[in-house]
């Protein structure tokens, strides 16, 4: 299992794209491999047949651990895990079955009333004996490894044991599942509850917040702006930019606003290093975008010096591709800073949760009509709250308050960005 992003500790096959026997070429695409931010594909880094599949699709295993082995026709291999005992274990089996050759060789089939017997597939302790595969297998699967009647050597549980149980299983649920007489009783759910298994998304996502939430020192700060010529500006962009097919949202004006704000104020441009602080020349913004199954953040370098029809195309083409599972590494890694936008939800204003070792994150809120006073008359003006969570150990207070009173300047007098 390779390291197929850069925050990657395990990862899930999607699907194997080769089955055992057949002919592997280097650099051929083997599986799909689903890490904690996409779908990866795992390509062979020699040639030959692909003679062993030690973790099978849907199957979970850490970087660095064998899932498959590939080798050259006739070409003798180690025993799969599936087939050969190890450790302790091992020394026992073998013991037993060297013991088993000299009773046959000597006594036939008499037993030596001074040595326990087992039943086939139980240790001398009384342990089921199963490959560390199929342990794992059998956890991954729901299955309870110990009502499986091995079919291994001395009646060890091996993988396709595992297989050949959960196969029985799906038969007997879909015989389970064909429609019988209906009454009131069949009509309430069996279950008071359902567990979802967690995907390697879901999983980065829970230990990312414990690693922010936990040892970052969090404050906030709320601004209000007022969006009224913002939008004024964005609507004559997009004017221009419907042209050639282009259109930018509330969220790509907000994005470059925030870009070139950073490049004035390069403390909140930053990252938390531990020993030191450092400060980015160039701002790469990461946008949040939600998947089905949790949030993965697609970075649009150089977003200072890009134009809003440039931000736009990039923008929904990331996030479109994030959705699918098809970004690249290099595509949502190296983010300076972050943006988070429900507003498209009606959300008026939260708080985000920092990515390290980034020193801040915006939480943009909805864009609404307020009544505000304004030119010494209570009037509705368009509002919209931003709340920027940051780092204490790199941000002080005064700092972030000035980078968001530029960004409020921005947004507000959009004329501005261009000074």
């Amino acid at each position: 299992m390779e390291a197929l992003s850069p925050t990657m500790e395990e990862g899930q096959v999607v699907r194997w794209l080769k089955e055992v026997d057949d002919p592997v070429g280097q650099g051929e695409v083997l599986a799909e491999i689903e890490t904690d931010k996409a779908t990866m594909e795992l390509v062979a880094r020699g040639e030959g047949l692909l003679r062993r599949i030690l973790v099978a699709a849907g199957g979970t295993a850490p970087v660095g651990e064998v899932i498959a082995i590939i080798a050259a026709e006739g070409e003798e291999i180690e025993a799969a895990p599936d087939e050969e005992p190890t450790g302790a274990e091992a020394t026992v089996e073998r013991a037993a079955g060297s013991s088993q050759g000299e009773d046959e060789a000597g006594s036939g089939s008499a037993e030596d009333p001074a040595v326990p017997t087992r039943s086939a597939g139980r240790s001398a302790a009384g342990r089921v004996r199963a490959s560390p595969l199929s342990k794992r297998l059998a956890r991954q699967l729901g299955v309870e490894i110990e009502a499986l009647e091995g079919t291994g050597p001395g009646g060890r549980v091996v993988r396709r044991d595992v297989e050949a149980a959960v196969e029985a299983r799906a038969v007997q649920e879909e015989r389970d599942a064909e429609p019988g007489p209906v009454s009131g009783a069949a009509l309430q759910p069996d279950e008071e509850f359902e567990d979802i298994p967690l995907t390697q998304m879901r999983k980065t996502v829970a230990r990312r917040l414990v690693e922010s939430l936990g040892p970052v020192p969090h404050f906030y700060l709320t601004v209000d702006i007022d969006m009224t010529r913002a939008l004024a500006a964005r609507a004559r962009v997009n004017e221009i930019l419907s042209q050639d097919g282009g259109k930018a949202s509330v969220n790509d004006v907000i994005i470059k606003a925030a870009a070139v704000a950073l490049t004035r104020h390069p403390e909140c441009n930053a990252w938390w290093q531990g020993n030191s602080i450092r400060r980015f020349n160039r701002v790469h913004m990461g946008v949040a975008v939600a998947v089905p199954d949790g949030l993965i953040t697609p970075v649009i370098r150089d977003a200072h010096a890009k134009g809003l029809d440039a931000i736009s195309r990039e923008v929904r083409e990331l996030a479109a591709r994030a959705r699918e599972k098809k970004l690249q590494p290099h595509e949502y890694t190296g983010s300076t800073f972050s943006i988070s936008n429900l507003g498209m939800f009606g959300i008026e204003e939260f708080t985000g949760v920092i990515n390290p070792p980034e020193a801040g994150i915006l939480a943009v809120g909805a864009v609404e009509e307020r009544p505000v006073a304004f030119a010494g008359e209570v009037v509705l003006r368009t509002r919209m709250r931003i709340t920027m969570s940051c780092d204490h150990r790199v941000i002080d207070g005064a700092q972030g308050a000035r980078f968001l009173a530029t960004l409020k300047s921005y947004l507000e007098e959009p004329l501005a960005i261009l000074i």
